[in-house]
């Protein structure tokens, strides 16, 4: 059987909003979202949070996340970046607990809205499509430009296409920061979570906000509580 092993970082500091991956939010700590869809996946082999903080470490174990270690302080850094962190949980579970997977699935919990199922299906199109890696997107706006000192349409705006009217080949997607996946063993290579061969798994507008400010928190925490009551979230 495949193992698909579950990575959650969360760090302990936050410069936009304190205490940000524990605090409150639509009922629940915000990173109780993330490890309750990673632990609902019948899939997932095993749920890690990788952080720094003994109080993030004591709420992620309260809801069901394997915390077997607390990272390097220089990991936890603001300009510490994510890759470092996945082969330093990568390594240790190999050192201290001889346990490798066959896939990393990197879930951020500042991406708290992900449909019920939606892990799953992201582990059956790596699956099906025989790539290495996988990542998740939205649908972004079309109408872009660049340099506000000497603006430069990104889109032809002579020629300025009504949305109803803008081809599936033309659209633009962003990656929305909710789901990657690396098969283990070409990331240990590449030291990157996305490769050449990748799949894009194309998820839901309101599933694409990434919790950076306080209007992000709150544009959220309202997408959250609907999707409750409509039964859309586990």
């Amino acid at each position: 059987m495949t193992k698909n092993l579950v990575i959650i970082p969360a760090r302990g500091g936050s410069k936009g909003i304190s205490h940000k991956n524990i605090k409150t939010i639509a009922g629940k700590p915000l990173i109780a979202w993330s490890i309750e869809q990673a632990l609902s996946t019948s899939t997932v082999d095993r749920v890690i949070v990788s952080t720094d903080c003994k109080e993030i470490k004591a709420i992620a174990k309260e809801f069901g996340a394997e915390v077997p270690f607390l990272r390097p302080s220089e990991l936890a850094s603001d300009t510490a970046t994510t890759e470092p962190v996945i082969t330093h949980a990568i390594n240790w579970l190999r050192k201290e607990e001889s346990y490798c997977s066959d896939n990393i699935v990197l879930l951020q919990p500042t991406s708290p809205i992900r449909y019920r199922n939606r892990i799953t299906d992201a582990l059956k199109k790596i699956e099906n499509e025989d790539v290495d890696s996988l990542f998740s997107v939205v649908e972004a706006e079309i109408f872009l430009w660049t340099d506000l000192n000497n603006p430069r349409s990104l889109y032809d705006f002579k020629n300025r296409p009504r949305r109803q009217d803008i081809k599936e080949s033309e659209l633009i997607y962003r990656e929305n920061g909710s789901i990657y996946i690396t098969k283990t063993g070409i990331f240990e290579q590449l030291n990157n979570r996305l490769t050449e061969r990748s799949a894009a798994l194309l998820m839901s507008t309101e599933e694409g906000v990434d919790i950076d400010t306080y209007i992000d928190w709150e544009i959220a925490e309202c997408i959250l509580i609907r999707l409750i009551k409509e039964k859309k979230l586990d």
